[in-house]
């Protein structure tokens, strides 16, 4: 489904006042540059980075798929009966789909994401695909607190966080974030985890600039939302693209780099930009098993289990919460 333009005017309070606003006008206006990258998604982005898990050097989703063929039955036998199965920044049903055939114990699925619309669609198709289950969507930013439905509120819970998403947090964001989750799903409960592993930058790096510039379409996406959404008049044609493996920080970094010096507005704002400056828009961080192990036992939690591809290139790690 396309999304509708948007026009906001400037001195509309909607352009303003909304958290995406102050989110990209606080970014914009520090040093250097930065968006967080949860506003990748609005429904074109998310539709875009659905092409980009299908491009030939995007390994990340071909591996955890692969790792979900093969493990998904010993992933079912940690999940108890009557459970609901809760997805931390859904998008595509797809991985969840593979688990929720494989654990017949799972009687509720509740995905959680920003980006409303793909949320309607997978779960009006979930719900004609999976009729026996309860299919309750949250529309909520994942790394906040939420509410779950009242129909699955009481149910067991186990939590599932598939993508290399938990990379896109700073370390010390990594552990905030597994103590809010151990709080939402409770004491003794399960996280299924991707986790990306460090690899040979040359595959890092064309995994994010690939040839097809479907990643470049994707980063761009962020600031033709912004254009959409706080009227702002950012030139696409005047921004690039770069993305590349921080060796000293385990790190992909993405970034959209300012071809020229230039003034934008946004939100009612003057945001001024030199040439060749950037805007952080993404850190992707790669992990050893050890090195996620011990952020994961120092937020609360105990690796019970790992899995990984072939190539050993992407794993599915298995948490238990315990925070005593």
């Amino acid at each position: 489904m396309a999304v509708q333009a948007r026009t906001i005017r400037r001195d509309d309070p909607a352009a303003t006042q909304s958290p995406f606003a102050r989110d990209v006008v606080a970014g914009l206006t520090a040093r250097p540059k930065h968006v967080p990258p949860k506003y990748f998604y609005d429904q074109a982005g998310s539709e875009l980075f659905e092409r980009i898990t299908e491009l030939p050097e995007y390994y990340p989703t071909r591996c955890e798929l692969a790792i979900l063929r093969k493990h998904a039955a010993d992933m079912a036998r940690l999940i108890p009966p009557q459970s609901v199965l809760i997805e931390f920044g859904s998008g595509s049903s797809k991985k969840a789909r593979m688990l929720l055939a494989a654990a017949p114990a799972i009687a509720a699925y509740a995905p959680v994401d920003i980006s409303s619309e793909m949320l309607a669609q997978e779960a009006a198709q979930l719900r004609r695909d999976h009729p026996q289950l309860t299919i309750a969507p949250v529309d909520a930013d994942f790394t906040q607190p939420f509410e779950l439905p009242a129909a699955v509120a009481a149910m067991p819970r186990v939590g599932f966080f598939p993508g290399s998403t938990i990379g896109n947090f700073e370390p010390h964001e990594v552990s905030a974030f597994l103590r809010h989750v151990g709080r939402m799903l409770g004491e003794g409960a399960h996280l299924i985890v991707g986790v990306d592993l460090v690899k040979d930058a040359r595959i890092l790096n064309a995994a994010y600039e690939d040839a097809a510039g479907v990643t470049a379409k994707f980063n761009l996406n962020l600031l033709a939302r912004i254009n959409r959404e706080l009227g702002g008049n950012f030139d696409l044609a005047a921004f690039s693209h770069q993305a590349f493996f921080n060796v000293e920080r385990h790190r992909v970094e993405m970034h959209l780099a300012s071809c020229k010096r230039q003034k934008v507005k946004v939100a009612g704002r003057v945001i001024d930009f030199r040439a060749g400056e950037t805007i952080h828009t993404e850190n992707s961080y790669k992990f050893t098993v050890e090195s996620f192990g011990a952020l994961a036992r120092g937020s609360g939690w105990t690796p019970i289990a790992s899995w990984f591809d072939s190539k050993r290139y992407f794993s599915v790690q298995a948490l238990v919460f315990n925070k005593s």
